[in-house]
């Protein structure tokens, strides 16, 4: 079967029982609920077979071309690339600092479903992810007597992204949790500013919840190691493996936050800790690498397979830069005289920013044209993409009063060392006109129930 089948048929189950979205949801779980203030959805979404192999395949696809643009853009140099991807060059030199070695596989994409299929909106590479919670909300869901017995009549399960997580954290700092001695001590590490503001509960949450799982972990900030006898410690105790939360936009913040996030990179280096995930990683997640996999000019340096994903799942974006580009069709245009003329097909993005900061979506209202263009030319030459606007399929969900309402939403399906590990949704309603999808713009979260195929 396919999404839409599954989908038609579950709700056309939901409808005869009148199921409300509080009776779906039952209990909340605390994890994902206290990341998600505006609460969870009332169902997953779904996905057959083919379709989940087919995304899992060029997504593969997408991360090897994406990680080696450095080598074949860049001849090697790491901080060119971090240089072309946005970056300062206070956080290159971070990035240099830190530890170096395979990259991490722990990625979370974004994406848009359209009519054509799976759209990338941006590739999210780090330890400091949200949704790795997203078995909780299945697991909640699953509670309901009506999917329950709609996922096994149609071998529906889930992959569970945390104990992906947690066998990558071990795997890539070497070590063996169920091996002789001591388990290792884990720091969930976030900035001060963070810790001591929004995200704070759920970073002592995620920590309880790592505890919960058999996992020595306390949650902190890093302002509270100590660095003595070639060892990091937290309270009194020696870590052994840092699980960032603070990621390098954290960096430019202050002086004295970039010094902090510094020592914990020099200790790494040093290997008197092991940290999770490396800074490098996030080089790679600036949309400006998105750019220059959908340059046409670049085409030539990747695989058949690679292009035929790329062509699948990336729309066009282009670095707002002046000069000549060209489209989907091959014309060439003039990228600052066709994006002025184009608003309504266009977002500007900056390049490494998250959580949707500083985007403008050239079709909402409130951008008149003159906003646009003051927006477009203040960011040209800047570290800014342009994005062909994706039109996404919008996902039907009950309300309190068992009505079906559209929502908007988007699928963040992430990979780890096994490769495919899960998906978490992120939905906000049709209705709401709040652009971008995030939580600071009332997004609530579900996940996904698939059939057995790439796990």
């Amino acid at each position: 079967m396919d999404r839409s089948s599954l989908t038609e048929q579950y709700l056309d189950r939901l409808r005869r029982a009148s199921a409300t979205a509080s009776e779906l949801i039952g209990r909340q779980p605390s994890l994902p609920a206290s990341y998600y203030p505006d609460g969870l959805l009332p169902r997953p979404l779904f996905l057959g077979r083919q379709e989940l192999d087919r995304v899992v395949a060029d997504l593969e696809n997408f991360r090897a071309a994406l990680v080696s643009l450095p080598d074949k853009v860049f001849g090697g140099d790491l901080a060119a690339f971090a240089r072309a991807a946005g970056m300062t060059e206070r956080q290159i030199a971070a990035v240099l600092r830190g530890p170096r070695g395979a990259l991490s596989r722990i990625c979370r994409v974004d994406l848009y479903l359209s009519d054509t299929g799976f759209k990338v909106l941006e590739a999210n590479m780090s330890s400091s992810l949200g949704g790795f919670d997203n078995v909780e909300v299945c697991r909640m869901l699953l509670e309901h007597p009506v999917l329950a017995e709609f996922a096994d009549q149609h071998g529906l399960g889930y992959t569970d992204t945390m104990s992906e997580l947690l066998h990558s954290m071990f795997v890539e700092t070497g070590f063996d949790p169920g091996g002789a001695g001591p388990a290792p001590v884990v720091a969930v590490a976030d900035t001060l500013t963070s810790f001591t503001g929004r995200y704070g509960p759920f970073n002592r949450e995620f920590a309880e919840h790592l505890r919960g799982l058999g996992i020595d972990a306390e949650a902190c900030h890093v302002g509270q190691f100590d660095y003595h006898d070639d060892r990091v410690w937290l309270d009194g105790r020696a870590v052994d493996i840092v699980l960032r939360f603070f990621i390098a936009e954290d960096l430019l913040e202050s002086p004295d936050a970039a010094g902090l996030i510094e020592q914990v990179l020099d200790a790494a280096a040093a290997d008197q800790v092991k940290l999770f995930s490396a800074l490098d990683v996030e080089v790679f997640a600036s949309k400006a690498a998105l750019a220059m996999l959908s340059d046409e000019a670049n085409r030539h340096l990747f695989t058949e397979q690679e292009r035929a994903s790329l062509d699948r799942i990336l729309p066009w974006t282009r670095m707002l830069r002046p000069g000549t580009v060209s489209l989907e069709d091959g014309s060439r245009v003039d990228l600052i005289g066709y994006a002025l003329t184009h608003q309504r097909e266009l977002a500007l993005k900056p390049a490494g920013s998250y959580g949707g900061k500083g985007v403008v979506l050239g079709w909402e209202e409130a951008v008149t044209p003159d906003i646009w263009r003051d927006r477009v030319t203040a960011a040209v030459g800047g570290p800014f993409v342009l994005q062909r606007r994706i039109q996404p399929v919008t996902e039907l969900f009950p309300d309190e009063d068992g009505e079906l309402r559209p929502w908007v939403v988007v699928w963040g399906m992430f990979s780890a060392v096994n490769g495919f590990a899960g998906v978490q949704v992120r939905g906000v309603a049709l209705d709401a006109e709040t652009g971008v999808v995030c939580v600071a713009n009332g997004a609530r979260a579900t996940s996904v129930l698939h059939e057995a195929g790439v796990s």
